[in-house]
C-alpha cells in the first residue's frame, strides 16, 4: 500500500503542476484535463486506504473528495458556475465535518473555536463590501469551512494521532486556499492567486485523503 500511495502522490504532484502551468500559459484543455485528474489520483490514494479501514470516517472523506471534484468541474467551466462550485464544496465540507466529528465529543463552547471565529469575522469583513448578492451564500460557506477546520483541530486535540494532525493541516490549507480564491475573485485579482490557491488546495485534499488510517493503526 505504501508504494502505491507514493506512486499516486508523484502522479498527483505532476498533474497538479501541469494544471497550474496551464492556468497561466494554456492550453485550455490541459486545465480541463489535469485538475480533475489530480483529484482522481488523490481519491485513489484514499480508496487504497479505505479498503483496509471500513469506517464512517473513511466513507465521509471519500464523499467529500467526490463532492470536491464536482466543485472543481463547476469552477473550471467556461460559463460562470461559481454558485454551483460553492454549493458542491459546501457539501464536501459537511462530509468532512461528519468525518472529523466521528466518535469525538462535540464541545460548542470550546475556546478552540475562538481563533476560527475571529478569522471568519476578519475574512468576511474584507470581502463584505464586494459581495453584492453573494453575501449570504459566502457567509454560509465561511461558517461551514471554519467549522470544518475547528472540528479537525478538535479531533487532533482529543486523540493526538498523526492521522488527525494530517487532517487538521489539510483543513488549514483548505481555509487558506479558499481565502485566497475569494479575495482574488471579489476583492481584486493578483497574479500569484491561482498558483497559491491551487497548490494549497491540492495539498489540503492530499493530506485529508492520507488521514484515513490503515488497518491495524486504529479506525478512529
Amino acid at each position: 500500500m505504501k508504494m502505491k500511495s507514493i506512486l499516486l502522490t508523484v502522479l498527483a504532484v505532476g498533474s497538479a503542476i501541469l494544471h497550474i502551468r496551464a492556468e497561466y500559459y494554456g492550453p485550455q484543455y490541459h486545465v480541463y484535463l489535469f485538475k480533475p485528474l489530480t483529484m482522481v489520483f488523490i481519491i485513489l490514494i484514499a480508496l487504497i486506504r479505505i479498503r483496509e479501514n471500513l469506517s464512517l470516517y473513511a466513507y465521509a472523506i471519500i464523499a467529500g473528495l467526490l463532492c470536491s471534484v464536482a466543485g472543481d468541474v463547476f469552477l473550471m467551466l467556461p460559463s460562470d458556475q461559481f454558485v454551483g462550485g460553492l454549493a458542491s464544496f459546501l457539501v464536501a465540507h459537511l462530509f468532512y465535518i461528519v468525518a472529523f466529528s466521528y466518535h469525538r465529543r462535540f464541545r460548542p463552547l470550546s475556546w478552540s473555536l475562538v481563533p476560527f471565529a475571529l478569522y471568519g469575522i476578519v475574512i468576511f469583513s474584507i470581502l463584505f463590501p464586494y459581495l453584492g448578492e453573494m453575501k449570504v451564500p459566502v457567509l454560509a460557506y465561511v461558517v461551514v469551512i471554519l467549522v470544518m477546520g475547528w472540528r479537525a483541530y478538535e479531533r487532533w486535540a482529543q486523540i493526538g494521532q498523526g492521522a488527525a494532525l494530517l487532517a487538521f493541516l489539510g483543513a488549514l490549507l483548505f481555509i487558506l486556499s479558499d481565502s485566497v480564491l475569494a479575495i482574488n475573485r471579489f476583492r481584486g485579482h493578483f497574479e500569484v492567486a491561482r498558483a497559491l490557491s491551487l497548490s494549497t488546495y491540492f495539498a489540503a485534499q492530499w493530506l485529508i485523503a492520507l488521514s484515513i488510517r490503515a488497518k491495524g493503526k486504529g479506525k478512529k
